[in-house]
């Protein structure tokens, strides 16, 4: 690798310009401590590894990541393959659900592993890919790894429900599945961080409860486990939604009807007759 940086000089010297290829700013205090540990516990290789993840993690979603991913990931990178090298290999509980819940997220954590082998030449398994995934369903997200943990376990009690009420499992790959599980992963978040929805509609829930009345009676279903296990109160808005859902996918699912954005955010009344309105449908 060659002479590093710290050659031929003494603690608290600057470091060359010239001879600077790669800087880290993070911006919390916390995380540079954080990082700065890290540094004197791991293999710099690890963290070249971890960033090029990380770099083919921001162009695969799209999405802006918290700088934690900087610490987190190079932190349970570094620690797998000492593991995998020493024969430990954890089985992970949720990997079905991270497959199902997080696909591109997975398929980062897919990417990770033929990197770490190419790199390494440690085969990690699927399991630790799904691992992987939620660091990065974290980066998206803010908070603790462990937060995404208790959405997961959530996430997967909650379809539980879904399967048991209505006996089979829908199309995983139909754009209503999608934004369904788009929809959980938000109750579920404000489920572990305390948030409401936000006003109610108590007119509208009669009316798709009317119409869906087997999609109401499973997300009133859901709202009592959230409120008995996690204590939280699910507000006529989610259970709304909720219900909308759940007859989308589960009741309709060969049916291409998609509610515009506008559908989406009205909190009126008037939300049910602007979505007949504004619904289209798609051919084959």
């Amino acid at each position: 690798m060659g002479r590093g940086l710290g050659f031929g000089r003494r603690a608290g010297d600057e470091a060359p310009p010239d001879k600077v290829e790669k800087r880290f700013t993070l911006h919390s205090d916390q995380l540079s401590d954080r990082f700065q540990q890290l540094i004197t516990s791991i293999p710099l290789p690890h963290f070249l590894m971890s960033e090029r993840i990380i770099n083919h993690a921001k162009i695969a979603l799209g999405k802006e990541l918290s700088d934690s991913i900087y610490v987190t990931l190079p932190d349970h990178i570094s620690a797998a393959v000492n593991r995998y090298k020493e024969g430990i290999v954890l089985p992970n509980p949720l990997l079905w659900d991270i497959r199902q819940l997080y696909k591109d997220e997975f398929r980062v954590g897919l990417k990770a592993n033929e990197i770490v082998t190419e790199e390494t030449g440690v085969e990690f398994t699927e399991d630790e890919a799904a691992f992987i995934a939620l660091h990065f369903v974290n980066a998206q997200l803010g908070g603790e790894i462990r937060d995404i943990y208790d959405m997961t376990y959530l996430l997967k009690a909650v379809f539980g429900i879904v399967y048991d009420e209505y006996g089979f499992r829908p199309d995983d790959e139909s754009l209503n599945y999608y934004r369904f599980v788009t929809h959980l992963k938000f109750y579920a978040r404000r489920i572990v961080s305390g948030e409401g929805y936000g006003d109610e509609d108590s007119d509208l829930l009669e009316v798709v409860r009317f119409k869906y009345p087997r999609g109401y009676a499973c997300a009133d279903r859901i709202r009592a486990y959230v409120q008995t296990g996690k204590g939280f109160h699910s507000g006529q808005n989610e259970l709304l939604y909720l219900t909308i859902h759940i007859a989308r996918v589960m009741e309709h699912p060969d049916d291409k009807l998609i509610l515009t954005g506008q559908c989406q955010t009205s909190g009126t009344a008037l939300f049910f007759a602007k979505c007949r309105k504004t619904t289209r449908k798609f051919g084959n």
